[in-house]
Protein backbone atom coordinates (compact mmCIF):
# COMPACT_ATOMS: atom_id res chain seq x y z
CA UNK A 1 0.00 0.00 0.00
CA UNK A 2 1.18 3.44 -0.72
CA UNK A 3 1.29 6.03 2.07
CA UNK A 4 -0.57 9.33 1.38
CA UNK A 5 1.77 12.32 0.39
CA UNK A 6 1.10 15.88 1.81
CA UNK A 7 0.43 18.65 -0.74
CA UNK A 8 3.19 21.38 -0.87
CA UNK A 9 2.09 24.87 0.28
CA UNK A 10 1.11 27.29 -2.44
CA UNK A 11 3.91 29.94 -2.53
CA UNK A 12 3.03 31.54 -5.82
CA UNK A 13 1.17 34.39 -4.13
CA UNK A 14 4.10 35.09 -1.79
CA UNK A 15 6.59 35.20 -4.67
CA UNK A 16 4.38 37.53 -6.65
CA UNK A 17 4.02 39.79 -3.63
CA UNK A 18 7.80 39.93 -3.13
CA UNK A 19 8.35 40.70 -6.81
CA UNK A 20 5.78 43.48 -6.62
CA UNK A 21 7.39 44.95 -3.52
CA UNK A 22 10.82 44.78 -5.19
CA UNK A 23 9.40 46.57 -8.21
CA UNK A 24 8.00 49.32 -6.01
CA UNK A 25 11.36 49.75 -4.28
CA UNK A 26 13.12 50.10 -7.64
CA UNK A 27 10.58 52.63 -8.85
CA UNK A 28 10.91 54.68 -5.67
CA UNK A 29 14.71 54.52 -5.80
CA UNK A 30 14.66 55.70 -9.41
CA UNK A 31 12.36 58.58 -8.54
CA UNK A 32 14.57 59.56 -5.60
CA UNK A 33 17.70 59.37 -7.77
CA UNK A 34 16.11 61.48 -10.47
CA UNK A 35 15.01 64.05 -7.94
CA UNK A 36 18.49 64.17 -6.39
CA UNK A 37 20.12 64.50 -9.80
CA UNK A 38 17.87 67.40 -10.72
CA UNK A 39 18.60 69.12 -7.42
CA UNK A 40 22.37 68.61 -7.83
CA UNK A 41 22.23 69.87 -11.43
CA UNK A 42 20.35 73.01 -10.40
CA UNK A 43 22.76 73.67 -7.53
CA UNK A 44 25.78 73.20 -9.83
CA UNK A 45 24.24 75.49 -12.44
CA UNK A 46 23.61 78.15 -9.81
CA UNK A 47 27.21 77.98 -8.52
CA UNK A 48 28.52 78.16 -12.10
CA UNK A 49 26.40 81.25 -12.84
CA UNK A 50 27.64 82.93 -9.65
CA UNK A 51 31.28 82.20 -10.57
CA UNK A 52 30.79 83.44 -14.14
CA UNK A 53 29.25 86.66 -12.82
CA UNK A 54 32.10 87.09 -10.32
CA UNK A 55 34.87 86.71 -12.91
CA UNK A 56 33.01 88.82 -15.47
CA UNK A 57 32.83 91.71 -13.03
CA UNK A 58 36.41 91.40 -11.78
CA UNK A 59 38.51 90.36 -14.79
CA UNK A 60 38.85 91.45 -18.41
CA UNK A 61 38.70 88.83 -21.15
CA UNK A 62 42.04 87.14 -21.70
CA UNK A 63 44.00 88.33 -24.71
CA UNK A 64 44.29 86.12 -27.75
CA UNK A 65 48.04 86.43 -27.40
CA UNK A 66 48.57 84.74 -24.08
CA UNK A 67 52.18 83.71 -23.60
CA UNK A 68 53.63 80.32 -22.70
CA UNK A 69 52.64 77.88 -20.04
CA UNK A 70 54.41 79.73 -17.24
CA UNK A 71 52.30 82.83 -17.82
CA UNK A 72 49.13 80.74 -17.90
CA UNK A 73 49.95 79.18 -14.55
CA UNK A 74 50.78 82.61 -13.14
CA UNK A 75 47.45 84.04 -14.30
CA UNK A 76 45.46 81.08 -12.97
CA UNK A 77 47.16 81.43 -9.60
CA UNK A 78 46.17 85.10 -9.44
CA UNK A 79 42.56 84.32 -10.36
CA UNK A 80 42.31 81.72 -7.57
CA UNK A 81 43.98 83.91 -4.99
CA UNK A 82 41.57 86.74 -5.88
CA UNK A 83 38.54 84.48 -5.59
CA UNK A 84 39.46 83.27 -2.11
CA UNK A 85 41.25 86.27 -0.62
CA UNK A 86 39.98 89.27 -2.62
CA UNK A 87 43.43 90.89 -2.93
CA UNK A 88 45.02 89.27 -5.96
CA UNK A 89 45.50 90.64 -9.44
CA UNK A 90 42.18 91.89 -10.80
CA UNK A 91 40.27 91.98 -7.51
CA UNK A 92 38.51 95.11 -6.31
CA UNK A 93 41.00 95.68 -3.47
CA UNK A 94 43.89 95.29 -5.92
CA UNK A 95 42.33 97.73 -8.40
CA UNK A 96 41.84 100.26 -5.62
CA UNK A 97 45.55 100.05 -4.72
CA UNK A 98 46.56 100.40 -8.37
CA UNK A 99 44.38 103.47 -8.96
CA UNK A 100 45.42 105.17 -5.72
CA UNK A 101 49.12 104.72 -6.44
CA UNK A 102 48.83 105.87 -10.07
CA UNK A 103 46.72 108.98 -9.40
CA UNK A 104 48.74 112.25 -9.47
CA UNK A 105 48.39 114.69 -6.58
CA UNK A 106 49.56 117.82 -8.42
CA UNK A 107 47.66 119.69 -11.14
CA UNK A 108 48.52 118.32 -14.60
CA UNK A 109 50.65 115.65 -12.96
CA UNK A 110 51.68 112.55 -14.85
CA UNK A 111 50.47 109.01 -14.30
CA UNK A 112 53.58 106.87 -14.80
CA UNK A 113 54.01 103.11 -15.07
CA UNK A 114 57.56 102.40 -13.87
CA UNK A 115 58.81 98.95 -14.89
CA UNK A 116 61.67 97.57 -12.82
CA UNK A 117 60.41 99.72 -9.94
CA UNK A 118 62.06 97.55 -7.28
CA UNK A 119 65.38 97.88 -9.09
CA UNK A 120 68.15 100.38 -8.42
CA UNK A 121 67.27 103.19 -10.85
CA UNK A 122 63.57 102.33 -10.85
CA UNK A 123 63.11 102.74 -7.10
CA UNK A 124 64.92 106.09 -7.05
CA UNK A 125 62.90 107.42 -10.00
CA UNK A 126 59.63 106.19 -8.48
CA UNK A 127 60.35 108.04 -5.23
CA UNK A 128 61.34 111.24 -7.05
CA UNK A 129 58.18 111.21 -9.19
CA UNK A 130 55.94 110.51 -6.19
CA UNK A 131 57.55 113.21 -4.08
CA UNK A 132 56.81 115.88 -6.66
CA UNK A 133 53.16 114.82 -6.93
CA UNK A 134 53.02 112.50 -9.92
CA UNK A 135 51.10 109.23 -9.88
CA UNK A 136 53.39 106.19 -9.91
CA UNK A 137 52.60 102.50 -10.32
CA UNK A 138 55.50 100.05 -10.17
CA UNK A 139 55.93 96.70 -11.90
CA UNK A 140 58.68 94.21 -11.05
CA UNK A 141 59.18 90.44 -11.28
CA UNK A 142 61.66 90.30 -8.35
CA UNK A 143 63.91 87.82 -10.14
CA UNK A 144 66.95 86.30 -8.47
CA UNK A 145 69.70 87.73 -10.71
CA UNK A 146 70.91 89.33 -7.49
CA UNK A 147 69.65 89.06 -3.90
CA UNK A 148 65.84 89.55 -4.06
CA UNK A 149 65.79 90.68 -0.42
CA UNK A 150 67.39 93.97 -1.52
CA UNK A 151 64.56 94.43 -4.03
CA UNK A 152 62.02 93.65 -1.31
CA UNK A 153 63.62 96.29 0.91
CA UNK A 154 63.29 98.84 -1.90
CA UNK A 155 59.66 97.75 -2.32
CA UNK A 156 59.07 98.37 1.40
CA UNK A 157 60.58 101.85 1.05
CA UNK A 158 58.30 102.58 -1.90
CA UNK A 159 55.27 101.33 0.02
CA UNK A 160 56.15 103.71 2.85
CA UNK A 161 55.88 106.52 0.29
CA UNK A 162 52.59 105.14 -1.08
CA UNK A 163 53.99 103.64 -4.27
CA UNK A 164 52.39 100.28 -5.03
CA UNK A 165 54.54 97.73 -6.88
CA UNK A 166 52.68 95.04 -8.82
CA UNK A 167 54.57 91.76 -8.89
CA UNK A 168 54.53 90.54 -12.48
CA UNK A 169 56.52 89.97 -15.63
CA UNK A 170 56.78 92.03 -18.82
CA UNK A 171 55.85 88.95 -20.83
CA UNK A 172 52.54 88.54 -18.98
CA UNK A 173 50.34 90.27 -21.56
CA UNK A 174 47.02 89.75 -19.72
CA UNK A 175 48.51 91.48 -16.67
CA UNK A 176 49.79 94.45 -18.69
CA UNK A 177 46.47 94.73 -20.49
CA UNK A 178 44.66 94.73 -17.13
CA UNK A 179 46.89 97.53 -15.81
CA UNK A 180 46.09 99.69 -18.83
CA UNK A 181 42.38 98.89 -18.43
CA UNK A 182 42.49 100.14 -14.85
CA UNK A 183 44.76 103.18 -15.36
CA UNK A 184 45.03 105.55 -18.37
CA UNK A 185 48.81 106.01 -18.06
CA UNK A 186 50.20 109.20 -19.57
CA UNK A 187 53.81 107.93 -19.46
CA UNK A 188 55.85 104.76 -19.14
CA UNK A 189 59.32 104.79 -17.61
CA UNK A 190 60.63 101.42 -18.78
CA UNK A 191 63.63 100.43 -16.68
CA UNK A 192 63.04 96.68 -16.33
CA UNK A 193 65.77 94.65 -18.03
CA UNK A 194 68.16 91.78 -17.60
CA UNK A 195 71.31 93.63 -16.64
CA UNK A 196 74.97 92.65 -16.49
CA UNK A 197 77.51 92.05 -19.24
CA UNK A 198 79.14 88.85 -17.92
CA UNK A 199 75.98 87.01 -16.86
CA UNK A 200 74.96 86.82 -20.53
CA UNK A 201 77.58 84.12 -20.99
CA UNK A 202 75.78 81.96 -18.39
CA UNK A 203 72.13 82.66 -19.19
CA UNK A 204 71.75 84.21 -22.66
CA UNK A 205 68.05 83.39 -22.97
CA UNK A 206 67.17 85.65 -20.03
CA UNK A 207 68.45 88.66 -22.01
CA UNK A 208 66.36 87.82 -25.06
CA UNK A 209 63.27 87.17 -22.93
CA UNK A 210 63.48 90.42 -20.95
CA UNK A 211 65.31 92.96 -23.11
CA UNK A 212 63.72 92.03 -26.44
CA UNK A 213 60.54 89.95 -25.98
CA UNK A 214 59.50 91.85 -22.83
CA UNK A 215 60.09 95.22 -24.49
CA UNK A 216 58.06 94.20 -27.55
CA UNK A 217 55.22 92.97 -25.34
CA UNK A 218 55.14 96.29 -23.49
CA UNK A 219 55.10 98.22 -26.78
CA UNK A 220 52.32 96.01 -28.13
CA UNK A 221 50.11 96.84 -25.15
CA UNK A 222 51.07 100.54 -25.27
CA UNK A 223 50.27 100.88 -28.98
CA UNK A 224 46.70 99.61 -28.40
CA UNK A 225 46.07 101.99 -25.50
CA UNK A 226 43.84 104.99 -25.99
CA UNK A 227 45.40 107.41 -25.38
CA UNK A 228 48.84 106.00 -26.11
CA UNK A 229 51.40 106.85 -23.41
CA UNK A 230 54.74 108.54 -24.03
CA UNK A 231 57.61 106.16 -23.30
CA UNK A 232 61.05 106.79 -21.82
CA UNK A 233 63.21 103.68 -21.58
CA UNK A 234 66.67 102.58 -20.53
CA UNK A 235 69.19 101.71 -23.19
CA UNK A 236 72.87 101.45 -22.23
CA UNK A 237 76.29 102.90 -22.94
CA UNK A 238 77.21 99.30 -23.83
CA UNK A 239 75.72 99.87 -27.29
CA UNK A 240 78.90 101.78 -28.24
CA UNK A 241 80.70 98.44 -28.09
CA UNK A 242 84.03 98.46 -29.91
CA UNK A 243 83.76 102.15 -30.82
CA UNK A 244 87.04 103.91 -29.93
CA UNK A 245 85.99 107.52 -30.57
CA UNK A 246 85.81 109.44 -27.30
CA UNK A 247 83.80 110.92 -25.75
CA UNK A 248 80.90 108.77 -26.94
CA UNK A 249 78.33 110.77 -28.89
CA UNK A 250 74.80 109.79 -29.86
CA UNK A 251 75.96 110.24 -33.47
CA UNK A 252 78.68 107.59 -33.19
CA UNK A 253 78.26 104.11 -34.68
CA UNK A 254 76.66 101.46 -32.48
CA UNK A 255 76.77 98.48 -34.80
CA UNK A 256 79.68 96.67 -33.11
CA UNK A 257 78.35 95.35 -29.75
CA UNK A 258 80.93 93.58 -27.61
CA UNK A 259 78.43 91.52 -25.57
CA UNK A 260 75.02 89.91 -25.85
CA UNK A 261 73.71 92.41 -23.32
CA UNK A 262 74.85 95.26 -25.58
CA UNK A 263 73.32 93.53 -28.60
CA UNK A 264 69.92 93.22 -26.91
CA UNK A 265 70.02 96.88 -25.91
CA UNK A 266 70.92 97.89 -29.46
CA UNK A 267 68.07 95.69 -30.71
CA UNK A 268 65.79 97.59 -28.35
CA UNK A 269 66.76 100.87 -29.98
CA UNK A 270 65.91 99.48 -33.42
CA UNK A 271 62.61 98.05 -32.14
CA UNK A 272 61.76 101.45 -30.65
CA UNK A 273 62.37 103.06 -34.05
CA UNK A 274 60.00 100.56 -35.66
CA UNK A 275 57.12 101.15 -33.23
CA UNK A 276 57.62 104.89 -33.48
CA UNK A 277 57.50 104.74 -37.28
CA UNK A 278 54.53 102.38 -37.65
CA UNK A 279 52.34 103.13 -34.63
CA UNK A 280 53.17 106.72 -33.65
CA UNK A 281 54.56 105.94 -30.19
CA UNK A 282 56.63 108.73 -28.64
CA UNK A 283 59.88 107.06 -27.55
CA UNK A 284 62.99 108.37 -25.76
CA UNK A 285 65.98 106.09 -25.10
CA UNK A 286 68.53 106.84 -22.37
CA UNK A 287 72.03 105.39 -22.53
CA UNK A 288 73.16 105.08 -18.91
CA UNK A 289 76.87 105.20 -18.02
CA UNK A 290 77.85 103.06 -14.96
CA UNK A 291 75.25 104.27 -12.47
CA UNK A 292 76.22 103.98 -8.78
CA UNK A 293 74.97 105.07 -5.37
CA UNK A 294 72.85 104.02 -2.35
CA UNK A 295 70.52 101.06 -2.90
CA UNK A 296 72.73 100.02 -5.83
CA UNK A 297 73.21 96.69 -7.55
CA UNK A 298 75.43 94.09 -5.82
CA UNK A 299 76.85 92.94 -9.18
CA UNK A 300 78.52 96.32 -9.80
CA UNK A 301 82.24 96.74 -9.06
CA UNK A 302 81.93 99.56 -6.49
CA UNK A 303 79.41 97.44 -4.54
CA UNK A 304 81.29 94.14 -4.39
CA UNK A 305 84.63 95.94 -3.96
CA UNK A 306 83.18 97.49 -0.78
CA UNK A 307 81.95 94.11 0.44
CA UNK A 308 85.22 92.29 -0.29
CA UNK A 309 87.46 95.01 1.17
CA UNK A 310 85.50 94.94 4.44
CA UNK A 311 85.70 91.12 4.53
CA UNK A 312 89.45 91.13 3.79
CA UNK A 313 89.00 89.32 0.49
CA UNK A 314 91.16 90.08 -2.58
CA UNK A 315 89.61 92.10 -5.42
CA UNK A 316 90.41 91.83 -9.12
CA UNK A 317 91.48 95.09 -10.73
CA UNK A 318 91.60 94.85 -14.51
CA UNK A 319 94.10 96.38 -16.89
CA UNK A 320 93.95 96.37 -20.66
CA UNK A 321 96.08 94.04 -22.79
CA UNK A 322 98.48 96.94 -23.40
CA UNK A 323 98.75 97.53 -19.61
CA UNK A 324 96.52 100.61 -19.45
CA UNK A 325 94.07 101.28 -16.64
CA UNK A 326 90.40 100.59 -17.20
CA UNK A 327 88.32 103.74 -16.72
CA UNK A 328 84.59 104.32 -16.34
CA UNK A 329 82.29 107.33 -16.55
CA UNK A 330 80.77 106.69 -13.10
CA UNK A 331 77.41 108.50 -12.84
CA UNK A 332 75.75 109.14 -9.49
CA UNK A 333 72.16 107.98 -9.12
CA UNK A 334 70.71 111.43 -8.32
CA UNK A 335 72.12 112.81 -11.58
CA UNK A 336 70.57 109.93 -13.52
CA UNK A 337 67.21 110.47 -11.82
CA UNK A 338 67.25 114.12 -12.86
CA UNK A 339 67.96 113.01 -16.41
CA UNK A 340 65.09 110.49 -16.39
CA UNK A 341 62.62 113.06 -15.07
CA UNK A 342 63.88 115.64 -17.57
CA UNK A 343 63.25 113.19 -20.40
CA UNK A 344 59.74 112.46 -19.10
CA UNK A 345 58.94 116.17 -18.73
CA UNK A 346 59.99 116.95 -22.32
CA UNK A 347 58.46 113.86 -23.94
CA UNK A 348 55.85 114.78 -26.51
CA UNK A 349 52.55 112.93 -26.75
CA UNK A 350 52.26 109.82 -28.88
CA UNK A 351 50.31 110.39 -32.08
CA UNK A 352 48.60 107.03 -32.50
CA UNK A 353 45.29 105.74 -31.21
CA UNK A 354 44.08 102.17 -30.92
CA UNK A 355 47.15 100.87 -32.76
CA UNK A 356 46.93 103.31 -35.69
CA UNK A 357 49.39 106.15 -36.33
CA UNK A 358 47.90 109.56 -37.03
CA UNK A 359 51.09 111.57 -37.54
CA UNK A 360 54.87 111.69 -36.97
CA UNK A 361 55.91 111.06 -33.36
CA UNK A 362 58.92 112.05 -31.29
CA UNK A 363 61.93 109.70 -31.30
CA UNK A 364 65.02 110.59 -29.23
CA UNK A 365 68.18 109.02 -27.81
CA UNK A 366 70.45 110.54 -25.13
CA UNK A 367 73.60 109.80 -23.17
CA UNK A 368 73.28 110.12 -19.39
CA UNK A 369 76.82 110.07 -18.01
CA UNK A 370 79.14 112.06 -15.75
CA UNK A 371 81.51 113.29 -18.53
CA UNK A 372 84.56 112.57 -16.34
CA UNK A 373 86.00 109.03 -16.69
CA UNK A 374 87.80 107.76 -13.57
CA UNK A 375 90.33 104.89 -13.52
CA UNK A 376 89.11 101.90 -11.55
CA UNK A 377 92.30 102.13 -9.48
CA UNK A 378 91.19 105.56 -8.23
CA UNK A 379 87.78 104.13 -7.34
CA UNK A 380 89.53 101.55 -5.17
CA UNK A 381 91.69 104.21 -3.51
CA UNK A 382 88.64 106.26 -2.58
CA UNK A 383 86.94 103.21 -1.09
CA UNK A 384 90.10 102.35 0.88
CA UNK A 385 90.02 105.80 2.45
CA UNK A 386 86.30 105.68 3.25
CA UNK A 387 86.53 102.18 4.73
CA UNK A 388 89.88 102.79 6.51
CA UNK A 389 91.01 99.45 5.09
CA UNK A 390 93.67 98.59 2.54
CA UNK A 391 92.39 96.53 -0.36
CA UNK A 392 94.08 93.29 -1.35
CA UNK A 393 94.38 94.05 -5.06
CA UNK A 394 94.89 91.38 -7.67
CA UNK A 395 95.80 93.14 -10.92
CA UNK A 396 94.98 91.06 -13.98
CA UNK A 397 94.51 91.51 -17.72
CA UNK A 398 90.94 92.13 -18.82
CA UNK A 399 89.41 88.94 -20.22
CA UNK A 400 87.25 88.82 -23.33
CA UNK A 401 83.94 88.84 -21.47
CA UNK A 402 82.17 91.71 -23.19
CA UNK A 403 83.50 94.53 -21.01
CA UNK A 404 85.00 97.54 -22.73
CA UNK A 405 88.10 99.23 -21.25
CA UNK A 406 86.99 102.86 -21.42
CA UNK A 407 83.70 104.79 -21.36
CA UNK A 408 83.28 108.55 -21.63
CA UNK A 409 79.94 110.27 -22.22
CA UNK A 410 79.22 113.36 -24.25
CA UNK A 411 75.99 114.76 -22.75
CA UNK A 412 75.72 117.96 -24.79
CA UNK A 413 72.44 116.89 -26.39
CA UNK A 414 70.76 116.02 -23.09
CA UNK A 415 71.90 119.36 -21.63
CA UNK A 416 70.54 121.23 -24.63
CA UNK A 417 67.15 119.49 -24.67
CA UNK A 418 66.29 119.21 -20.95
CA UNK A 419 69.12 120.79 -18.97
CA UNK A 420 70.87 117.59 -17.92
CA UNK A 421 74.04 118.46 -15.99
CA UNK A 422 75.76 115.96 -13.65
CA UNK A 423 76.94 117.59 -10.42
CA UNK A 424 78.24 114.75 -8.22
CA UNK A 425 81.92 113.78 -8.29
CA UNK A 426 82.98 110.20 -7.55
CA UNK A 427 84.38 110.87 -4.07
CA UNK A 428 81.17 112.55 -2.90
CA UNK A 429 78.97 109.89 -4.44
CA UNK A 430 80.95 107.01 -2.96
CA UNK A 431 80.82 108.63 0.49
CA UNK A 432 77.01 108.58 0.28
CA UNK A 433 77.03 105.00 -0.96
CA UNK A 434 79.31 103.75 1.83
CA UNK A 435 77.22 105.55 4.45
CA UNK A 436 74.13 103.75 3.14
CA UNK A 437 75.98 100.42 2.84
CA UNK A 438 77.21 100.27 6.44
CA UNK A 439 73.78 101.35 7.70
CA UNK A 440 71.83 98.85 5.58
CA UNK A 441 74.10 95.91 6.40
CA UNK A 442 74.62 96.90 10.05
CA UNK A 443 78.40 97.39 9.88
CA UNK A 444 79.80 99.46 12.76
CA UNK A 445 83.16 100.60 14.21
CA UNK A 446 85.80 102.15 11.98
CA UNK A 447 83.57 102.73 8.99
CA UNK A 448 80.98 104.78 10.86
CA UNK A 449 83.73 106.78 12.56
CA UNK A 450 85.33 107.56 9.20
CA UNK A 451 81.99 108.56 7.73
CA UNK A 452 81.14 110.86 10.63
CA UNK A 453 84.49 112.63 10.30
CA UNK A 454 83.90 113.22 6.58
CA UNK A 455 82.86 116.34 4.83
CA UNK A 456 80.06 118.11 6.69
CA UNK A 457 77.04 119.36 4.92
CA UNK A 458 76.98 116.77 2.15
CA UNK A 459 73.27 116.18 1.92
CA UNK A 460 72.14 112.62 1.48
CA UNK A 461 68.92 112.16 -0.46
CA UNK A 462 65.85 111.10 1.47
CA UNK A 463 66.17 107.49 2.60
CA UNK A 464 66.85 106.21 -0.91
CA UNK A 465 70.17 108.02 -1.30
Amino acid sequence: MFSAMASPPDTSKTIKLERYNSYLRRVNSTKLLNASSKLLFRATLLVALVLILFFTLNYPPLSDHVGGGANHVHTTHNFLSSAFYGGGVGGTAWEKQVRKSATPRRPNGMSVLVTGAAGFVGSHCSLALKKRGDGVLGLDNFNSYYDPSLKRSRQALLKKHEVFVVEGDLNDEPLLTKLFDVVPFTHILHLAAQAGVRYAMQNPQSYVSSNIAGFVNLLEVAKRANPQPSIVWASSSSVYGLNTDNPFSELHRTDQPASLYAATKKAGEEIAHTYNHIYGLSLTGLRFFTVYGPWGRPDMAYFFFTKDILQGKPINVFKTVDDKEVARDFTYIDDVVKGCLGALDTAEKSTGSGGKKKGPAQLRIYNLGNTSPVPVGKLVSILEGLLSTKAKKHVIKMPRNGDVPYTHANVTLAYKDFGYKPTTDLASGLRKFVKWYVSYYGIESRVKKEMDSGKKGSQQTDESG
